[in-house]
């Protein structure tokens, strides 16, 4: 069976072909997150949705009018990375491009379930080219299973729409984390990504320059793909200290979607987040912050009306003060 639809959008084929490969681009129509090695003979590993990552390789690459590359998803039997294939093809109109996905090689159940997927990720392409941002994907909000990585990838997508509108004007606005400016909580949060990833046995590389949407948005790629290879299963040595890897994990919840309201709070954003989500960090805070830890690494935990919202009770948990909300 073979997926086929053809899209407008009015962007020149240069641009488009930009959207369909670059990490930059993907993380704000198709991808949570995204790792590219764009040559012929080169892979990929794209989180579609938190739980959920397709891999490949390329294997014909015109810039600006064609890219084929094989498709699987990780860790699934019934379709594992390279077994199928989409060719995208860029053709120049009045107006714009005209993007033909074409998606080969799969079962007729496998090809209804791309078909639903597809239409829905090039209506945000559309969306993305005609508009600037396709907004937030309601695909990656709640994952469904959750556990601790997936429950961090959705976290990952919520810090990384705020961060995408972080700018150098906000970068010495002061933030609910006591002397910390938006600058320096970007060190902090990159610090800890990296950390988590050194423990795991990955060398996260910085780039200070980078935007701090990008910047963060590539150390998490980095360590949860490693995180999400190893698995949760035992101990983690983060140099101060063996951890379970489950709280490591519950760790990287928290430093992405606690960080996340720290950097919507200093720069005056609204911050959208589900409830299965924050519900479900909430409940990974609880079993990771000890009273042990209230002074040092967290404030005391403050007050919230009883019928507040389980993000409030989640910032409150960790010390933060949430009145105005």
């Amino acid at each position: 069976m073979t997926f086929n639809k053809t899209v407008f959008i009015p962007v020149d084929p240069d641009a488009a072909f930009e959207l369909i490969t670059q990490p930059e681009r993907l993380r704000r129509w198709k991808t949570v997150a995204a790792r590219v090695d764009l040559r012929v003979g080169g892979d990929y590993r794209w989180t579609i949705t938190p739980g959920h990552s397709a891999m490949g390789s390329f294997t014909e690459i015109e810039p600006g009018k064609r890219i084929v590359y094989t498709w699987g998803w990780e860790g699934d039997a019934g379709l594992p990375p390279g077994a199928s294939t989409v060719t995208v093809n860029l053709e120049a109109v009045e107006g714009g491009t005209t993007v033909q996905l074409i998606h080969e090689g799969l079962s007729e159940e496998q090809e209804a379930g791309h078909a639903e997927g597809w239409n829905h990720f090039l209506e945000r392409l559309v969306l993305l080219a005609a508009s600037g941002d396709a907004g937030p994907d309601e695909w990656a909000a709640a994952p469904d299973p959750i556990d601790e990585l997936s429950s961090a990838e959705a976290a990952l997508a919520v810090a990384q729409r705020v961060l995408r509108k972080v700018g150098e004007s906000d970068l010495e606005s002061a933030t609910p984390c006591e002397d910390f400016t938006v600058d320096a909580l970007l060190d902090h949060l990159f610090g800890s990504i990296a950390s988590i990833g050194k423990a795991l046995g990955v060398t996260v590389p910085d780039q200070p320059a980078a935007t701090p949407e990008v910047r963060i948005a590539d150390a998490a790629q980095a360590t949860l793909e490693v995180f999400r290879a190893r698995g949760t299963e035992g101990a983690l040595d983060m140099g101060f200290a063996e951890l379970p890897a489950t709280t490591v994990a519950n760790i990287l919840n928290l430093e992405l979607l606690v960080h996340a309201w720290d950097f919507a709070r200093a720069t005056g954003q609204e911050l959208s987040v589900s409830p299965v989500l924050s519900d479900y960090v909430l409940g990974l805070a609880r079993n990771t912050i000890s009273p042990q830890m209230r002074g040092k690494s967290f404030a005391e935990e403050t007050l919230v009306d009883e019928s507040a919202a389980s993000l409030e009770r989640l910032v409150a948990f960790t010390g933060r003060q949430v009145a105005g909300l």
